[in-house]
């Protein structure tokens, strides 16, 4: 399968049909072949970060969405594993805090969006004020469907700014999630992640992937793409993630600076 054939597959475009979607698609990939792949796009990726440093041109945000158990933290462990983390901000947003929420909720957001050079990651984002906030009827309706509105705009001026957006829904099963919750409940080490809101939030699964499919529907666009990845099988969510941002880094295209023309740097010697 070629890049292009894949990502058409992964990018949304309209309705991005949720359950329809294989959510174990593995694109005839073997396991083998598929971290062989993986480790190919990795030093492809480890360049460009390297490139997009040196440059500070330009900045990739990367917004991770999904459903608990859907492998986002793993995903941002095998995907930034090899890159420069001097270039690399991975920022989690949780439950506001008081004086975020005596803000818009955008301002949080706003404050850590990646600076030129910088890959930074959401793990959760200001979608969750689409999500969450819909689905628990923490807002009115009339509000939080206002709030499309707003976030196309705000990814707007980011990308208009000089940022390329690249927001990636993990696409997992119920039955892959209940898998997986049963995992944390088996292993002592995993036992942490487990919190009795994920049998809340897994109860009203339906009305998740409603939000999700208005959300991703309503503000995937050219600048700002949304894709949705199958992530039942972690090995192949590596390959299609590692992918899509190869094709947003190339697209950027950064390259490293011209060195000082004032140097000539045949004739130093380091002593």
């Amino acid at each position: 399968m070629t890049d292009k054939d894949l990502l058409d597959q992964l990018r949304i475009d309209g309705d991005p049909k949720l359950s329809s979607r294989d959510t174990a698609d593995t694109f005839g990939w073997e396991r083998d072949e598929a971290e062989a792949l993986f480790a190919e796009e990795l030093v492809e990726l480890v360049e460009l970060q390297k490139k997009l440093f040196a440059d500070k041109s330009a900045s990739l945000l990367i917004v991770l969405q999904a459903m608990d158990a859907a492998g986002k933290d793993s995903t941002i462990r095998a995907v930034m594993s090899g890159l420069n983390p001097a270039g690399v901000d991975v920022q989690p947003f949780g439950v506001p805090t008081d004086e975020e929420r005596g803000h818009d909720y955008l301002w949080r957001i706003h404050a850590h969006a990646p600076e030129d050079g910088y890959i930074t990651v959401f793990n959760r984002s200001h979608y969750e004020d689409v999500l969450v906030v819909r689905v628990k009827g923490f807002v009115p309706e009339k509000v939080w469907k206002k709030r499309y509105d707003h976030i196309r705009n705000f990814e707007q001026m980011l990308a208009d700014e000089g940022t390329h957006i690249v927001k990636i829904f993990l696409n997992v099963s119920e039955d892959k999630q209940k898998e997986r919750f049963e995992e944390r409940l088996e292993r002592p080490d995993k036992r942490w992640k487990f919190r009795l809101g994920d049998l809340d939030d897994r109860a009203l699964w339906d009305d998740y992937m409603d939000a999700y499919t208005d959300a991703i529907e309503k503000t995937s666009t050219d600048d700002a793409p949304w894709y949705v990845v199958p992530a039942d099988k972690k090995w192949a969510r590596n390959v299609c993630i590692a992918r899509i941002l190869r094709h947003h880094l190339e697209a950027i295209d950064p390259k490293y600076p011209d060195p000082d023309s004032e140097i000539d740097f045949d004739d130093i010697t380091v002593t």
